[in-house]
């Protein structure tokens, strides 16, 4: 079981920059991907970013490519994104998910993943 807890979002003027944390109570080391997604109310749930359980691959989705980078440290069970030059449209509570155990497949689907965070709310202002 793995219990997953985000931090470090927050009010942030447009251009400005972010990093979210998300620590799990379980040990994720090489077991689980990792991924960030976000939500706005009343729309469905999209993909941010996603990395792989060793770390090597990260996967972003266009509308953040370049300015939002995943990473891990498995050391200390925790997951973070890096959102620089932020934009009015990335406002949106952000979640934390691990995939199944030693499971592969699409990152970017949320089918992917097994455990979520409570979510973070990531506001940015114009």
């Amino acid at each position: 079981q793995v219990q997953l807890v985000e931090s470090g979002g927050g009010l942030v003027q447009a251009g400005g920059s972010l990093r979210l944390s998300c620590a799990a109570s379980g040990r994720i080391r090489s077991y689980y991907d990792m991924g960030w997604f976000r939500q706005v109310q009343g729309k469905e749930r999209e993909f941010v970013a996603a990395i792989d359980r060793n770390g090597d691959i990260a996967n972003y989705a266009d509308y953040v490519k370049g300015r939002f980078t995943i990473s891990r440290d498995n050391a200390k069970n925790t997951v973070y994104l890096q959102m620089n030059s932020l934009k009015p449209e990335d406002t949106a509570e952000y979640y934390c998910a691990a995939g199944f155990y030693l499971q592969t497949g699409d990152r970017s689907s949320t089918q992917h993943y097994a455990y979520w965070g409570q979510g973070t709310q990531v506001t940015v202002s114009s």
